[in-house]
């Protein structure tokens, strides 16, 4: 049984109530799964196998909280609070009975093993934004400036369409429009000041 004294440190400086809760999981840890490690992962105490989190536990002023690293293929939905799979914990009784949570343990195990890791879904691309008037009629006349906007990718595009659409007056819009086809005539993008910083 591996202890990281990251983990000993990690404890003992949490609150009373919290020391109980992460000493308890981390017990149950062990004696569930054999050979996990201890390791420190976001400052937080984390169990890995063969270098894959099982789970993670973490402890605030009021509350603790224990993640299942793969927590949605486990045990479902999270608590919604953020809080990983039981929610804010105060007590060690606000966790599964010890065979209920060896198993969900042991699962994390066995995923972490044998399950290909998820993929994360992909999202559709965002929409472009609607272009306003007053800039297409800018782009209009300075070609150059509209072939560099086209040439851009999405997200360069994105960042000049919204900047100017987000004017809350005009005055403040035509002065982005101005820049925009200036910097846009030198073949920049909106942030361009701060790229090779």
């Amino acid at each position: 049984m591996s202890r990281d004294p990251r983990v000993d440190a990690y404890i003992a400086k949490a609150q009373p109530f919290a020391q109980a809760i992460l000493g308890h999981v981390r017990e149950r840890v062990h004696a569930a799964v054999p050979g996990v490690a201890e390791t420190l992962k976001w400052s937080a105490p984390a169990y890995t196998l063969d270098g894959k989190i099982l789970l993670i536990t973490a402890a605030f002023k009021a509350h603790a909280a224990v993640n299942f690293w793969r927590g949605q293929e486990i045990r479902g939905q999270a608590s919604g609070d953020g809080m990983g799979q039981f929610g804010k914990l105060q007590s060690v009784a606000d966790l599964p009975a010890d065979e209920e949570f060896d198993a969900l343990i042991r699962k994390a195990a066995e995923l972490a093993q044998n399950a290909p890791t998820p993929r994360k879904t992909k999202h559709a691309p965002k929409p472009a934004p609607d272009m306003h008037p007053d800039f297409a009629a800018a782009l209009d006349r300075a070609p150059k400036a509209s072939a560099a906007l086209d040439a851009f990718p999405p997200s360069a595009q994105r960042d000049y369409l919204e900047w100017i659409a987000d004017a809350k007056q005009d005055v403040t819009r035509e002065k982005r429009i101005a820049s925009a086809i200036e910097w846009l005539g030198e073949g920049k993008r909106r942030n361009w000041k701060y790229e090779n910083c």
